[in-house]
């Protein structure tokens, strides 16, 4: 009789188990049928490796913003948890026992997305690295108290391209800031984003020489503020570092900031690979992506602008599976119903604060991937990549897809 009745239990649990499948199997499809347009999606559970869902998961689709997960994996891998990128400064010429510097002081970029005041990384960011805690550094460690000489901006670290290939190399308010090596307040102009800095590296140089000011070091009006490159032989004179890598994904992913992801992606290049340039970026998280995950993706940015990035919902699970034993990835992604790009269509339902995602969107995408715990614990996987579609009923229809997925109970 018991072993009767364990066999029987086991069919009633598959057979329940198969009716939540296949109910889930229903929702999907009725909200991908609802959106239109061509749509590839697939579903995992992590915890039992069984694919919930698949449709189209092969083919591959514009990515939009959700292909910053692989632009912030690649940096996260790359450059470690830990990783800081840094602005330094550097002297040509000596200083007196004064505290006097006699020659050239150069600001040089390391690529940093934050660096800037520190009133603009206190609104924009509620961290980073700022132009006072530079100056203080270089106060304290070397006991500066006038400059004769010249003070020069250098951001050769990356090229002089402002945009991408999806901007044609030109800046963008698309890419809501101003790409360079030297960039300081993200190269804007204005508060509102809708103006950049004529000369990104110039500016910084002007702002470092108001600071200087600031703190009570001499730096007459007359002294040259210029663009140069810092010589192999300049002395290293201190330094600032940008938050953790960990705190820059999160940065990027969660409110999908282009800028931090284009900026990302030169850095790699610029210390994984051929030089910052767009193209050496790219190239470098495209060799990880395969070395990691054993994907091919067509990558040509850090954001998704561009509309010849093509990747499949197959390829982001992939990725989501690999990564899913690592916290600051996953905590880089926006909560469901609270945070980041999830935080309004989906308050108040029950995948709030139970999935994690990134959405991506163009004006004919709308695309959104990440992981939902289920409501029988188990942690699912997904990627919704819908193409030709208007991507406000895409979205709405994602919404409640991903809500199936938190109340799935296999």
């Amino acid at each position: 009789m018991w072993t009767l009745f364990l066999v029987a239990a086991g069919a009633a649990s598959a057979q329940s188990g198969a009716g939540a499948q296949r109910a889930l199997q229903k929702a999907l499809n009725t909200g991908i049928k609802a959106a239109a347009g061509a749509t590839g999606a697939y579903v995992v559970d992590l915890t039992t490796g069984q694919t919930l869902f698949a449709t189209g998961a092969s083919t591959p689709r514009m990515p939009a913003s959700v292909e910053k997960l692989y632009t912030t994996a690649t940096a996260l891998l790359r450059f470690g948890s830990n990783g800081t990128l840094t602005t330094n400064v550097a002297g040509s010429g000596s200083i007196d026992a004064g505290g006097t510097w006699h020659g050239t002081l150069y600001l040089k970029g390391g690529g940093d997305p934050t660096f800037g005041s520190a009133s603009f990384d206190r609104y924009a960011y509620g961290t980073g690295a700022t132009m006072q805690r530079l100056v203080a550094n270089l106060v304290r460690q070397t006991g500066l108290t006038a400059v004769q000489g010249r003070i020069a901006g250098d951001e050769a670290y990356f090229d002089s391209e402002r945009g991408t290939s999806a901007t044609g190399g030109q800046a963008s308010t698309y890419i809501e800031g101003l790409l360079s090596g030297l960039a300081y307040d993200r190269g804007l102009a204005n508060e509102q984003g809708t103006a950049f800095q004529t000369r990104p590296a110039l500016f910084a140089a002007q702002q470092f020489a108001s600071a200087l000011r600031a703190a009570g070091v001499k730096v007459p009006k007359q002294t040259p503020v210029v663009t140069a490159v810092t010589p192999t032989g300049a002395q290293p004179l201190t330094s600032v570092h940008s938050p953790r890598m960990a705190t820059l994904i999160r940065l990027t992913n969660a409110p999908s900031d282009n800028y931090l992801a284009e900026m990302l992606l030169k850095g790699v290049g610029a210390h994984f690979g051929a030089g910052g340039t767009t193209a050496a970026g790219a190239a470098v998280v495209r060799s990880q992506v395969l070395q990691a995950f054993g994907i091919r993706p067509r990558i040509l940015d850090g954001s998704g602008l561009s509309r010849s990035d093509r990747t499949s919902a197959r390829d982001m699970v992939t990725t989501l599976r690999a990564m899913a034993a690592n916290p600051d990835f996953v905590n880089s992604l926006s909560v469901a119903g609270e945070t980041g790009t999830l935080q309004l269509g989906l308050q108040g339902t029950a995948a709030q604060g139970r999935c994690r995602g990134k959405t991506g969107t163009l004006h004919d995408v709308a695309n959104e991937v990440g992981y939902c715990t289920a409501r029988d614990g188990h942690t699912l996987a997904f990627a919704f990549l819908m193409n030709a579609v208007d991507p406000t009923l895409g979205h709405s229809m994602e919404d409640q897809m991903t809500v199936a997925l938190a109340k799935y109970s296999g």
